[in-house]
């Protein structure tokens, strides 16, 4: 950190008047040592999307290492993006949820290829623009119940956290009570790799009591102390602890270092296999409307919130309330997600972590431009990568789950007519592993709710249309 502030305090005063001048620091109260200490902030926040987004993708079939430097690149091109052309100090990458949802339910349980799911985001991705650029947005957010808007968060994030218990292996399946509690007392290698229920648990436990405590890097820290406790375990256990079901597990049994160390130059030939592969004429079906609507809706209210949670936290809004440069910023999220789409990656949303680096001092894109160069430095960690434990990884996709459900305390406990299609909504999602499912029954059981209680005036058009259509597909697409 010393060097980094030597080298911004010896840089060229033309160079850093230029920056000045293209973020507007001194309109915005800043300057670029404090901008850059921000994006370092918000990246390292956020960086454990570049270990959980291959993890979580790689089970459609798409290789880990493509999938891995595809998410370093699209959240580079991305936030970079955002910050030269909105400029707001804004991180993005692909959205946990939407990630799942892709893997899960569009590819493992519809069974389309990933070639034709990525049609599908990129299909969304167009919409979003245009809705960026025309009044559809605004209509979009207005017509749309803030309970459902609301369950929808809570609902990916129910959704999520059942996957990252089946993940760490805390929950397995079961033939009487669908799911139970698995043995936390296991620890070995199996088809996906290293096994540790117990260490998946400590994983999510760790990142909840640092990151309450504040702790600055909170998520990486305890998928780091993780790692290590799993490294020391296999080096001080014998081999005959731990149970092993696979012929080509490592020597100890459960986790191994990687043979040329933890950094290596990236090898970009691996990007070839998802690089352009999106199928966007075998995603014109009509089965596929739902799941394009879908990846719309939580992209487009996810983003909206983020943004606008973070322009208060970082004062961009003026005397009137008015945000500036939401609508930039929103346009630049919207072709973040279509740009993605060539990389391999599910929608590129904004990060609501960016917020660690606005209470840093971010207020400007400069901020943004750092969180991307530093996602270009992490195409280097690939080896890191590939040796995390996914039960370590996991962790982290349980407490982000925790977070997304807080959205529910905001919703009106006191209108049953709001809070009974919000619970749907939200349980609907994990019970049918399908954010479709639960977001179509939300909006045909708050219809119903609110037509049968005599307040069928409060629904609007665009509520009544979309039930329509999620109505028509439990009839023709059961």
């Amino acid at each position: 950190m010393e060097q980094q502030e030597i080298a911004l305090q010896t840089a060229p005063p033309d160079s850093r008047q230029f920056l000045d001048r293209f973020f507007k620091l001194h309109e915005h109260k800043t300057d670029v040592r404090t901008e850059v200490i921000a994006g370092l902030t918000t990246f390292i926040t956020m960086s454990y999307i570049i270990f959980l987004n291959p993890i979580i993708m790689s089970k459609t079939g798409m290789p880990f290492d493509g999938l891995f430097l595809a998410t370093c690149i699209g959240a580079a091109i991305a936030t970079i993006f955002m910050g030269v052309y909105a400029n707001w100090p804004i991180g993005l990458a692909p959205g946990m949820g939407l990630n799942a949802f892709f893997t899960f339910t569009v590819v493992m349980e519809m069974d389309y290829s990933w070639q034709i799911a990525l049609g599908a985001v990129f299909l969304s991705g167009v919409l979003f623009v245009a809705m960026s650029v025309t009044r559809l947005r605004e209509w979009m957010l207005n017509s749309i119940p803030l309970s459902l808007r609301l369950a929808m968060t809570a609902g990916v994030g129910l959704f999520l956290g059942f996957i990252g218990l089946r993940f760490t292996g805390i929950i397995v399946s079961n033939p009487d009570n669908v799911v139970a509690l698995a043995d936390l007392t296991h620890f070995g290698f199996g088809q996906f790799g290293p096994e540790a229920p117990a260490l998946g648990l400590l994983s999510f436990l760790l990142i909840s009591i640092l990151s309450y405590r504040g702790v600055f890097g909170s998520v990486i820290l305890g998928i780091g102390i993780t790692t290590a406790i799993a490294f020391i375990m296999a080096a001080v256990l014998p081999h005959d602890f731990f149970s092993v079901s696979v012929d080509w597990a490592p020597e100890s049994g459960f986790v191994a270092w990687p043979e040329g160390g933890l950094v290596a130059v990236p090898n970009f030939a691996d990007l070839a296999p998802v690089f352009m592969q999106l199928d966007i004429a075998g995603a014109f079906e009509v089965a596929l409307i739902p799941v394009i609507i879908t990846f719309l809706f939580v992209n487009i209210f996810d983003t909206a919130g983020t943004l606008m949670g973070v322009a208060q936290r970082a004062n961009l809004q003026d005397e009137h309330g008015n945000i500036e440069g939401l609508d930039k910023s929103l346009k630049a999220d919207s072709i973040s997600s279509v740009i993605g789409t060539a990389f391999g990656c599910p929608p590129v949303t904004s990060y609501v972590e960016s917020a660690a680096g606005v209470s840093a001092g971010g207020r400007t894109g400069l901020t943004a431009v750092v969180i991307g160069v530093m996602f270009l430095f992490g195409l280097f960690l690939l080896p890191l990568a590939q040796m995390l434990p996914s039960f370590a990884v996991d962790g982290a996709l349980i407490y982000v789950a925790m977070l997304m459900m807080g959205s529910l305390a905001k919703i009106d406990w006191d209108d049953m007519t709001e809070f009974t299609p919000a619970i749907l909504t939200t349980i609907m999602m994990p019970l049918t592993f399908s954010i479709a499912n639960g977001i179509a029954i939300g909006f045909v059981s708050y219809t119903a709710l609110k037509l049968c209680t005599g307040k069928a005036a409060s629904i609007s058009a665009g509520v009544w249309a979309l039930t329509a259509i999620f109505i028509a597909k439990f009839i023709f697409l059961p």
